[in-house]
């Protein structure tokens, strides 16, 4: 998190390079083997704006595009990629996007995008015990 420039630098196209403990923490979902498998088949693309202070964050891949519209602070109903219906609040922490997470089972969890020493937007995420992460590098 070596960066200074806020998380204005989170803004632009993105493609995934690589991930890891994916797998554990879609089982701490509860999303089913061929859904699991499915996601790691795919690198996608992310592409992040913001406009107003509404940002936007689509994902993109051959499986699903995903788009979510938030203001910073403000609570929203999401529906995730696997169909959880869900409350999200996402907050800039510093250099950070922190998203929290909670299902209607009660499980929440949190993702914190920023970007990382190579230069790479890196994913941390974290449900109950399970963490895991992506890394992103920027598209030219």
């Amino acid at each position: 998190m070596s960066n200074n420039k806020g998380v204005e630098v989170l803004k632009g196209a993105w493609d995934q390079v690589n991930d890891e403990n994916m797998d554990e923490f879609l089982k701490e979902l509860g999303i089913g083997m061929v859904k699991r498998m499915a996601v790691k088949s795919v690198k996608p693309r992310l592409v992040i704006s913001e406009n107003g202070g509404k940002w936007t964050i689509r994902s993109e891949s051959t499986l699903k595009t995903k788009t979510i519209e938030f203001t910073p602070d403000v609570e929203f109903d999401e529906t995730t990629a696997d169909g959880r219906e869900v409350k999200t609040i996402v907050r800039v922490k510093g250099n950070t996007l922190e998203h929290i997470i909670r299902g209607k089972d009660g499980k929440e969890c949190i993702v914190v995008r920023y970007i990382n020493d190579r230069d790479q937007q890196q994913i941390d995420l974290k449900c109950g015990s399970v963490q895991a992460h992506r890394w992103f590098k920027r598209v030219e």
